[in-house]
């Protein structure tokens, strides 16, 4: 029996997990946490063969846990499920210690094939996150500016390009307003942009951030 840990402060989401693996009699969801401390936790208490990891914790961001569960844990298997694009934290997750990258919107069946394939041993990568691989191997990306980012300037840019203001990214990341302030002056500083609209700009056209209607 193949124990998962499911990380994700959605409620509906760990239900509909839980439920999309029922039938599966060897694969069951021995354990669910809504934050990144409160995975750490149980990682730490009860043993796991596999975590489904959200990007979006109230307490840390999930590229950080990632690498404390690595750090701590290295032989642990996980894949990251996001609502996020793979273009946008694909790339960042792999390179964390992460061995798949889904998105939330993907059909069920590909969550299970991508399980299945992880636990073989093997890195499982979408279309669009291998093409992101290969460009970025051939030198078509050519050092974006943004590769350069630490996750939180990462995160800073993507939400500011979002439409979200100081408060409510200060919100989302957990963090004062003070501190994001820092994060988007170092952001800016490393892209060598002079204001706000410079980097909402980049990464609009860099498609970093989805657009609504």
């Amino acid at each position: 029996m193949i124990q998962i840990l499911v990380v994700d402060d959605h409620a509906l989401i760990r239900k509909g997990l839980k439920q999309l693996l029922e039938d599966t009699p060897d694969l069951k969801i021995t354990g669910e946490a809504s934050s990144g401390t409160e995975a750490i936790s149980m990682l730490r208490a009860a043993p796991f063969d596999l975590m489904l990891l959200d990007i979006n914790l109230p307490d840390k961001h999930g590229i950080e846990v990632l690498k404390q569960f690595k750090s701590e844990q290295p032989q642990l298997k996980i894949i990251i499920l996001s609502m996020y694009p793979e273009d946008q934290y694909g790339v960042r997750a792999l390179k964390a210690g992460a061995m798949g990258y889904i998105n939330k919107q993907s059909a069920s069946d590909v969550l299970i094939k991508a399980i299945r394939h992880v636990l073989s041993g093997k890195k499982y990568i979408s279309e669009i996150l291998a093409e992101q691989l290969l460009n970025n191997l051939i030198g078509e990306s050519q050092e974006l500016m943004h590769q350069n980012l630490s996750n939180r300037e990462y995160q800073t840019l993507c939400l500011m390009a979002s439409g979200k203001t100081l408060s409510e990214i200060s919100q989302i990341m957990a963090l004062s307003p003070k501190t994001v302030s820092v994060y988007r002056s170092r952001m800016l500083a490393k892209m060598t942009f002079t204001n706000n609209a410079e980097a909402i700009h980049y990464a609009i056209t860099h498609r970093l951030v989805e657009l609504q209607d």
